[in-house]
């Protein structure tokens, strides 16, 4: 199953045929892609599931809708255990950004959350996963792919936020103290930090 996320509306892509959903359910063959993106976008819709019985070939043609945007970041720990978080557009984000000409994944990912927050020492522990978000620039619809590494750092350094960039905050937060920060986090960055922490988060 892929899940991508219009706003904080997940769309479900499946080969499991389902019956009954806390979300609308599409038949692939009856779906044009550009209604349930619309529908999402402007209605109370909590969310879509979309069913074809050959998951990869619902996939292939889903992302041929979007121009695809590669991006890659990091859920950084430093030698406390305390996840990095930023603070942007008054939500609370992971960094990360797009991949430049040349770059690798890893490479995106070291130099974003450098980059973001100011942070060295920087080395990546493992692959994540990866997240899939859907927006509009310029009238075209894109889907940004961002692969996420689990990262530490060994630094003292206080984060520093990059202003140029519109982060009004960065700093490392206990995940005993995260109850505070899920109703103004992203869905898709919840999800991260739900598949790291291997926690359900009701908000």
């Amino acid at each position: 199953m892929y899940k991508v996320f219009v706003n904080d509306k997940p769309i479900l892509l499946s080969d499991h045929a389902l019956s009954h959903s806390e979300y609308e359910i599409y038949l692939f063959k009856n779906t044009r892609f550009e209604e349930i993106v619309h529908k999402l976008q402007n209605t109370n819709t909590s969310g879509i599931y979309l069913y074809h019985n050959d998951l990869e070939v619902l996939w292939t043609q889903f992302v041929s809708y979007f121009e695809v945007v590669p991006a890659a970041g990091g859920l950084v720990l430093n030698d406390q255990n305390q996840l990095l978080f930023i603070r942007r557009n008054e939500r609370w984000d992971l960094p990360k950004g797009r991949m430049e000409q040349g770059e690798t994944c890893r490479e995106t990912a070291l130099r974003e959350v450098a980059e973001e927050c100011r942070i060295d020492a920087l080395e990546i522990v493992s692959e994540l996963s990866v997240s899939y978000h859907v927006y509009v620039e310029n009238g075209v619809n894109k889907l940004k792919q961002t692969h996420w590494f689990v990262m530490q750092t060994t630094s003292h350094n206080k984060p520093i936020p990059q202003a140029e960039e519109g982060i009004t905050d960065a700093l490392f937060v206990s995940p005993n103290q995260l109850d505070s920060y899920y109703p103004e986090m992203y869905a898709n960055i919840r999800d991260i930090v739900d598949g790291y922490l291997g926690l359900k988060f009701k908000v």
